[in-house]
């Protein structure tokens, strides 16, 4: 691929921090902006120089300038939005969650296999610098026995849920939650060092009557070691991950999104790792997929789907321990 031509689904804050940074990087270019209101549209296109905006979602799929689809569209959308672009020919990048059922992850891992595109799912925690040295490190502490990680963020939409205005985030309709938006980041990070846990539970405060979880708790069992998973749109704190070990331990600060620094305190060293000069965490994974595209490193990004579909499989274990359900949930 000698450029990666990106349309855009959706308009809301998470474009722009992608945006921002496709603008800094070589090899990528924003080509068409989709959104269901002209204004809107046109209003995201200007910010980031860009002449084509569609509010009909098949004219962005038959512009053959585009080649790659983001998908960053309210949770419940991705799924169907991400299958129109495949078949249509387009790579997708797809925003954080994939998806909301295992189904619907397998036929789009599918669908892109057998057309030969790239599919990837834009969680910028894997594609950190700082979580390759977390994975390194790993061996240093010994066995593995306790996890536990924190990311509580207080939603700037609460106070107005808490009044009775429910937008996209916290609407159980299109798939919102704390699970899904936030606590979303422990458990990547959790299954991408160790694997889909063989049992979980999920704690969570559900605000009634609207049925959406706010806060909440996630236990993951793995068969030699527990990971207490706490997130959260209705409350703040100092983020972190922690690894417990029997030789040690490994401290994450900023929590699973950021992984600002990794401590690694053994019995006989204290060491602290940080290879992240950029604060801006999605700087590092518009780079790394950009690389990866443009040098058809299709193996590469393949390799990752075995990761979207573990992490899928647990947040929908985790939604049915609660008795959270969504709209598309198999019968």
């Amino acid at each position: 691929m000698k450029e990666v031509r990106l349309g855009t689904i959706g308009s809301g804050f998470i474009v722009h921090y992608i945006l921002n940074n496709v603008k800094r990087t070589e090899g990528v270019t924003l080509a068409a902006v989709y959104s269901r209101t002209e204004e809107k549209g046109r209003e995201l296109a200007s910010e980031y120089d860009c002449d084509v905006v569609y509010t009909d979602l098949d004219q962005l799929m038959a512009d053959e300038n585009v080649n790659t689809v983001y998908v960053a569209s309210p949770n419940l959308l991705h799924y169907e939005q991400a299958k129109k672009a495949l078949l249509a020919g387009k790579h997708v990048w797809c925003e954080k969650p994939f998806c909301t059922t295992e189904a619907q992850a397998e036929e789009l891992i599918r669908i892109a296999e057998e057309k030969g595109l790239y599919l990837v799912e834009t969680a910028p925690t894997t594609f950190l610098p700082n979580y390759k040295i977390l994975k390194e490190q790993l061996p240093k502490i010994g066995r593995i026995r306790l996890i536990q990680g924190s990311f509580c963020q207080y939603s700037s939409r609460y106070d107005a849920l808490l009044q009775g205005k429910v937008t996209n985030i916290f609407n159980p309709q299109m798939a919102g939650g704390a699970l899904m938006d936030i606590n979303f980041y422990n458990v990547i990070l959790c299954t991408a060092l160790f694997g889909a846990p063989e049992n979980v539970a999920y704690y969570a405060n559900i605000l009634k009557p609207v049925g959406c979880d706010t806060s909440g708790i996630a236990l993951l069992s793995y068969p030699d070691f527990k990971a207490e998973l706490c997130g959260a749109k209705d409350t703040w704190g100092e983020n972190s991950f922690q690894i417990h070990g029997e030789n040690g331990y490994i401290y994450v600060s900023g929590g699973p999104q950021a992984i600002l620094e990794v401590r690694v305190v053994t019995k006989e060293t204290d060491e602290t790792f940080n290879k992240q000069d950029e604060t801006d965490r999605w700087y590092y994974e518009i780079q790394e997929l950009t690389r990866l595209f443009l040098e058809d490193r299709k193996e590469e990004i393949d390799s990752r789907h075995s990761l979207i579909l573990d992490t899928v499989q647990t947040m929908c274990a985790l939604r049915k321990d609660a008795g959270l359900r969504y709209p598309n949930d198999p019968d």
